[in-house]
C-alpha cells in the first residue's frame, strides 16, 4: 500500500504543478472579460481597487517579506510615482513614457536613499522610512498646496476600462517579478539575510546588495502603482498619494494574506477592500477603528495569515478520517 501511495503521489505532484498556472491563466482571463460584461462604475472601480492594492501589497511583501526589512514608509514611493506620472502627463508627455518615468523615479529615489538608511537595523530602519515618509508628506503638501485636476479635455474622454486594464495588467506584473524573484538565486541571499544578517554575511552573502535588489523592485512596482492611482483619480491635493496610509495599506494587505509569501498578498488585497468597503458602508463613523482591531485580531491569532489559516484547514481535513 505504501508503494501504491508513493506511486499515486509522483503521479500527482506534476498535473499539481500544471493545475496551479491554468487556474491563474483562467482567473485573469475572467478579470480581463469583466469590463465586457458589465460597465458599472461601482464593480469597475471596486475590482480596480483590488488590482491597485495587489500591485501595493506585493510592492511592499518583496522587502518587507522576501528581504525582513520592515518599511513604515513605503508611501514616499507610491507618492513619488503618482507625483512624477502626474506632473509629466500634465505637461503633455504622452501617459505611457509618464508612467514608467514614475515608477524610475522612485526606484532612482529609492536607491539614493538606500545605503545611508540600510545603515539603520531593525526598529531604527522603519522609523527612519517613516519619518522619511512623512517628511515629503509635509514638503509636497507645502510646495504644492493646490488641487491636481486633470484637464477638461482628458476629463471628457476619461475612460474608467483603460484604467481598469492598466490596474490589471500592474498587478499581473508585480507578482510575476516576484515570483521570477523567488526562482533566481538571488532569492537564496535575500532570504538569508532576512533570518540573520550577520550569518548571511559570514557565508558570503553581501546583505546591502541583497537589500537593494530588493529595495529597487519594490519601490519600482509601488511607483507603478502611484502612477496608476495618478492616472485613475481626476482630482486629488498632490501630497494624498505620500500619506502614510498607503504605506500601511499594504503592510496590512501583506500580514493579513501572508507576508513573504508569493500568494499572500493578493488574498490580503480582496479581502481589505471587500471589507473595508462593506464597513465603510454599514459603519461609517467607526470603519476605521473596526478594520484595526480585526486586522490585530488576525495577526495575533493567524501569524501566518490567511494563507496560513487555509493550510491548517486543508492539513486537518487531511488528518480527518473519511466518514468520521
Amino acid at each position: 500500500m505504501a508503494s501504491v501511495a508513493a506511486a499515486l503521489g509522483r503521479w500527482a505532484a506534476p498535473r499539481r504543478e500544471i493545475v496551479r498556472p491554468v487556474l491563474v491563466a483562467i482567473a485573469i482571463a475572467a478579470a480581463a472579460v469583466v469590463p465586457l460584461l458589465t460597465s458599472r462604475p461601482d464593480a469597475l472601480n471596486m475590482l480596480f481597487l483590488v488590482f491597485l492594492y495587489i500591485a501595493l501589497g506585493q510592492s511592499w511583501n518583496i522587502l518587507g517579506g522576501f528581504a525582513g526589512q520592515i518599511n513604515l514608509g513605503h508611501a514616499a514611493f507610491f507618492g513619488t510615482g503618482a507625483l512624477v506620472t502626474r506632473s509629466l502627463w500634465a505637461k503633455g508627455v504622452p501617459f505611457a513614457a509618464a508612467f514608467l518615468a514614475g515608477g524610475l523615479a522612485a526606484l532612482i529615489f529609492a536607491l539614493v536613499i538606500g545605503v545611508p538608511t540600510f545603515r539603520l537595523r531593525g526598529v531604527y530602519f522603519a522609523m527612519g522610512t517613516l519619518a522619511l515618509a512623512e517628511g515629503l508628506y509635509i514638503t509636497v503638501g507645502n510646495l504644492l498646496p493646490g488641487i491636481s485636476t486633470l484637464p477638461l479635455e482628458l476629463i471628457v474622454h476619461y475612460d474608467l476600462g483603460a484604467r481598469y486594464y492598466l490596474a490589471l495588467a500592474l498587478a499581473v506584473a508585480t507578482m510575476l517579478a516576484a515570483r521570477a524573484l523567488l526562482r533566481s538565486r538571488a532569492s537564496l541571499g535575500i532570504l538569508a539575510v532576512r533570518e540573520d544578517e550577520e550569518a548571511a554575511a559570514a557565508t558570503g552573502v553581501d546583505p546591502v546588495l541583497h537589500k537593494l535588489l530588493a529595495l529597487a523592485l519594490s519601490s519600482l512596482f509601488a511607483g507603478l502603482a502611484g502612477g496608476a492611482f495618478a492616472y485613475h483619480e481626476v482630482s486629488y491635493y498632490p501630497n494624498n498619494p505620500f500619506n502614510l496610509v498607503w504605506g500601511f495599506d499594504a503592510i496590512v494587505i501583506a500580514f493579513v494574506g501572508g507576508v513573504g509569501t508569493l500568494i499572500g498578498p493578493v488574498i490580503g488585497a480582496v479581502f481589505y477592500t471587500l471589507v473595508r468597503e462593506e464597513l465603510a458602508l454599514t459603519l461609517v463613523q467607526a470603519h476605521q477603528e473596526i478594520f484595526g482591531l480585526l486586522f490585530i485580531g488576525v495577526v495575533l491569532l493567524l501569524p501566518g495569515g490567511l494563507v496560513d489559516a487555509w493550510g491548517r484547514v486543508r492539513r486537518a481535513m487531511r488528518r480527518t478520517p473519511r466518514g468520521s
